[in-house]
């Protein structure tokens, strides 16, 4: 117990210490202390609890006390922005909530008994090492960029020290959801990571980053109104607070709180039609984005929904929930494909690989949430990567525009080798994703066929947009400047590590599955996935077997085979040099390579209203079929 309360608490601290202190350097030399210490504890954790899941008490009034004050004084200071510039949706929302929660402390929280608050399982584990190693490292490469960031915006306002407050007190409160067992302590844990999103994303202060700001604020608070209501739902008729009775006695009155915690986990994951605040919060500085929307934020509300699936298995909402989620999978890959700036096309795709966890957990079968919890390792790492990447080419190109990124191989080829791993880590074998997603067909197919159409077609979409991009990072041209020189020491650290990490979770899979995320199923089902170590290991093998022909082919070419001759590409007349050629008239032209954006197909506004409006009536679907 005293590593899981050391990993909710630390931060915390931290976060405290570099709010109060003034000088760059000693922030700098306590950040990288605590990135350590975090990474350390999360993997000691791991060792420490020995796959066995372990509940623990922590029965003190003064800690429920606390938290009441601080949900309060949290509610207020929402009130005071909803009021100050006007934004009266989340100022009901806040008094709704404020309401629920001060009935439920003054009239049924004193009737209900939790004996353990916390608890550890292996799949919190998992979830605390992405938070600790990944987390830790986005706050790494945040000290080189933020730096940066005020040179470039030099009208926004200097305020380090709180993103730094903010970044470490996301990470304390990501680990009080995954180690909390008490709904009411998910509850406060889940309030302080909306507060720190809206927060974070307003950071920059102009009015773009407030307008994004509030929306994610609005939609979270109505996931927390949720929250709320499935709080006192669960505790007057189910009576219990405690998350792992409440999934082991199941029952009608388990369906309603836990329809209403996937609600909630729905508006946090960005799932349609609550995705709008997720692809609004790209103008937040890049290490926001990679810390709250590729491997922490939205990974509490697949969390929470995974955990909470259970009470939900074989229902209709369930049902409705896995439509949901295959929904949001299909439309946010297509819109991906119209799409050209680069931090929208990394939010729809997260927004997609996160229907495809939500419908895993709505299927509720040990095969559909073993390729769950897959989904949600291998995105987590590749993603974060991918946002670090694009952070660097931001500032060094002035541009998020993939359009842009024309011999970026050339100009920054360290960089390009990362985006290029990170890119290969969503779609390409033998890279994760790509097990996952074969895993997920299963389940789907099982399930029924209409979602393995669905995976098929939004696999594909997915393709085209990743192989789009890969395709502009590659292309040559020589002579230009490296502009990888003045990229710092901490951005570099965090993509190698990265980008060994995106390779290196592929390859040892088949171990951090039978360890921790079989035993897990195990626990749940009474049964592990019906796809087998040994099938598993012989697929690897062949995968990675077929991905050494390329390499070995080019090197056979280049350096084994004397008589191979170069020739450059023909670019439709005589050529100048690599992307000059002569014309008719002997005019020289440049040859332009674009991509296709095919908006009059996939347009970003047509196909979110027929997802928005679809998804809504799904919605109301999975909450009628319980409440009715």
């Amino acid at each position: 117990m005293e590593t899981i309360i050391f990993l909710i608490i630390f931060p915390a601290a931290i976060s405290l210490v570099l709010l109060s202190i003034p000088v760059k350097s000693v922030r700098r030399l306590i950040a990288v202390i605590a990135n350590i210490a975090l990474i350390a504890g999360t993997i000691h954790l791991m060792y420490e609890s020995g796959g066995e899941t372990v509940r623990f008490e922590l029965e003190n009034i003064w800690i429920e006390r606390a938290m009441t004050v601080l949900e309060v004084a949290l509610s207020v200071y929402i009130l005071y922005m909803g009021f100050r510039f006007r934004r009266y949706l989340v100022v009901l929302f806040t008094l709704a909530q404020l309401a629920l929660l001060v009935h439920f402390e003054a009239f049924v929280s004193p009737t209900v008994h939790v004996a353990h608050n916390l608890f550890v399982d292996n799949f919190s584990i998992i979830l605390a090492l992405i938070i600790g190693v990944i987390g830790s490292l986005i706050c790494l490469y945040a000290i080189g960029y933020i730096e940066e960031y005020h040179e470039r915006h030099k009208e926004s306002e200097d305020n380090r020290r709180v993103f730094f407050f903010l970044m470490y007190l996301f990470l304390s409160a990501m680990f009080g959801i995954v180690f909390s067992n008490n709904l009411k302590w998910i509850y406060f844990f889940w309030e302080i990571t909306t507060l720190c999103s809206f927060l974070l994303i307003k950071y920059h202060e102009d009015e773009e980053s407030i307008e994004s700001a509030f929306s994610a604020l609005t939609i979270n608070l109505m996931g927390g109104l949720a929250f709320t209501a499935a709080i006192s739902y669960a505790t007057i008729f189910a009576g219990t607070l405690e998350l792992d009775r409440l999934i082991a006695e199941g029952g009608a009155y388990a369906v309603v709180p836990a329809a209403l915690i996937a609600f909630a986990g729905l508006t946090k994951s960005a799932q349609f039609p609550f995705s709008s605040w997720l692809t609004k919060a790209m103008v937040a500085p890049t290490p926001v984005s990679a810390l709250l929307h590729s491997s922490t934020m939205v990974k509490a509300g697949v969390y929470i929904i995974i955990k909470i699936s259970p009470a939900l298995r074989g229902t209709p909402a369930a049902a409705m929930l896995s439509y949901i989620g295959g929904l949001t999978f299909l439309v946010a890959s297509f819109i991906a494909i119209s799409q050209s700036n680069a931090k929208k096309v990394l939010a729809y795709s997260t927004i997609a690989n996160l229907g495809l966890v939500v419908a895993c957990a709505g299927i509720g079968t040990n095969e559909a949430i073993w390729s769950a919890i897959l989904l949600i390792v291998f995105h987590a790492v590749a993603k974060s990567l991918m946002f670090l990447c694009v952070g660097i080419t931001e500032h060094k190109l002035s541009s998020k525009e993939i359009e842009n990124m024309d011999f970026l191989i050339m100009e920054m080829p360290k960089v390009s080798a990362a985006m290029i791993i990170g890119i290969s880590g969503m779609f390409l074998a033998p890279f994760g994703m790509l097990i996952s997603k074969w895993a997920t067909l299963k389940a789907f197919i099982d399930f029924n066929p209409v979602m393995a159409i669905i995976l098929a077609y939004g696999s594909a979409a997915t393709l085209f947009f990743w192989t789009k991009w890969m395709g502009k990072i590659i292309t040559i041209k020589y002579g230009l400047k490296n502009r990888e020189k003045v990229v710092s020491p901490w951005e570099w650290t965090t993509l190698a590590v990265l980008s060994f990490m995106t390779i290196g979770v592929c390859i040892i899979f088949p171990i951090l599955s039978s360890a921790l995320i079989e035993p897990y199923i195990i626990g749940l089902f009474g049964v592990s996935p019906s796809m087998d170590r040994f099938n598993i290991i012989i697929i690897m093998i062949i995968m990675l077997g077929l991905l050494t022909i390329l390499p070995i082919g080019l090197m056979y070419y280049a350096w084994l085979n004397k008589d191979y001759k170069r020739v450059g590409t023909y670019l439709g007349g005589a050529n100048v040099d690599n992307i000059h050629f002569l014309g008719s008239l002997g005019a020289q032209r440049t040859a332009d390579i674009r991509n296709y954006y095919l908006d009059g197909f996939f347009s970003e506004k047509r196909l979110y209203n027929y997802g928005w409006v679809t998804a809504v009536f799904l919605v109301i679907l999975m909450l009628g079929v319980v409440i009715v």
